[in-house]
């Protein structure tokens, strides 16, 4: 996960039973453990990273300066959550350690506090929430859960009561975050938790579409051949995530509870990437939208107000266009080149109930074009979009 660089936003990350800090977090893949890392090759482009090794090729986590020669991102500001006084003093040391104070801000709170106290906080918005809730709704809970499972000691859970604990399970936790994300909207972007049963993964999804929510991802953490977690995230922006963050699944996952596809890919018969990107900009140029296309890297970004690729649509544009001249007029200036203006006008781009990025890419006797959604709430529209565009390309 990453956050804004903007030295004035905050990720608040609250473990409200739970004193941890990610010092370094990156989008990871469908399995962070499908093969080990390999630290040995790190060490081969690092020569500071190497000295970090162990003897067996493993970096030692055990060691501060170890961990912080991992990269970092500077700019990242954190503010931590926890009512519980031994987990958060136990946080303190660990910022002091890491020489993190300018950058983490832990904060106390009580039970009956907001989980995502902003206010209380005096912050405006934040990119992203981080949670790792109490997964148990009771201790008979925690130990009926436990007896279910065959592990070997190292893996047993050593959380204590309060962080392992709460009234209702994960469920009414991350539940209460969606009931307090309705009031903040999108003073936060990303509002995310892991979860710890797979039960749980429904009753949240389907907690998020009766509430309104139509952006939302879920993905799966698999944790060596057994452990499983699963983390949901939501947002009530209109940004869209990739598809491999969205749905960061295996098909373990029913459709039911992944958001729709925002990617959509095709192929067209020929081996001419030039000739199937003037195709799609002759295209996209005839419509009543924001389009630009760069050649150098095959990609181009649209952004649309409506449906202005129907025929009703473009049959209105034909006769506002033959009384009063086109409706979206060229500069002087604008040839069609790939180069940068920093001076475009990117008004209207916020309000687009449509963006999309599409990308070409050759192939042996293909060309493959990706659509991806960017930007949006109507799924029927993407798709009608990408219909469009795959039923025009036809040669």
């Amino acid at each position: 996960m990453t956050i804004s660089s903007n030295l004035n936003e905050q990720l608040l990350t609250f473990y409200p039973y739970f004193s941890h800090f990610a010092l370094k977090m990156r989008p990871a893949p469908r399995n962070s453990y499908d093969g080990d890392v390999d630290f040995s090759v790190l060490a081969l482009q690092d020569a500071d990273f190497r000295t970090h090794l162990k003897s067996n090729n493993q970096l030692d986590f055990s060691d501060p300066a170890a961990v912080k020669c991992c990269a970092q991102r500077e700019r990242w500001r954190f503010v931590a959550t926890d009512i519980d006084e031994k987990n958060l003093s136990y946080a303190r040391q660990n910022i002091l350690a890491n020489n993190l104070k300018s950058r983490i801000r832990p904060l106390l709170t009580d039970p009956n506090d907001p989980l995502i106290p902003l206010d209380a906080l005096g912050l405006d918005r934040i990119t992203f929430t981080i949670c790792n809730p109490p997964f148990y709704s009771s201790a008979t809970d925690l130990l009926s859960s436990a007896s279910a499972k065959s592990r070997p000691p190292h893996s047993a859970c050593t959380g204590s009561p309060i962080e392992m604990v709460t009234l209702g399970g994960e469920v009414a936790f991350v539940t209460r975050m969606i009931t307090e994300s309705q009031h903040l909207q999108e003073r936060c972007q990303w509002y995310t938790s892991m979860l710890g049963k797979y039960s749980s993964l429904g009753l949240i999804v389907e907690e998020l579409k009766e509430r309104g929510v139509g952006n939302w991802a879920v993905k799966e953490f698999v944790q060596g051949e057994k452990t499983r977690r699963w983390g949901v995230g939501w947002s009530w922006g209109r940004r869209r995530p990739r598809e491999d963050v969205a749905r960061g699944v295996s098909g373990s996952i029913p459709k039911h509870l992944l958001p729709f596809p925002s990617e959509f890919n095709f192929e067209i018969p020929t081996t001419s990437v030039d000739l199937v990107g003037s195709k799609i900009s002759a295209l996209l140029e005839g419509l009543d939208l924001r389009w630009r296309y760069r050649s150098q890297i095959s990609t181009g970004v649209g952004f649309a107000k409506a449906n202005v690729w129907s025929r009703a649509a473009r049959r209105q544009r034909k006769r506002e266009a033959v009384g009063g001249g086109e409706l979206i007029e060229k500069s002087d200036d604008d040839d069609g080149n790939d180069d940068d203006d920093d001076d475009d006008d990117d008004e209207g781009i916020e309000e687009a109930t449509l963006g999309f990025k599409i990308q070409l890419a050759r192939g042996s006797e293909v060309v493959a074009v990706s659509i991806r959604w960017l930007q949006g709430v109507d799924c029927v529209l993407f798709e009608s979009f990408c219909g469009m565009v795959k039923r025009q390309m036809a040669i």
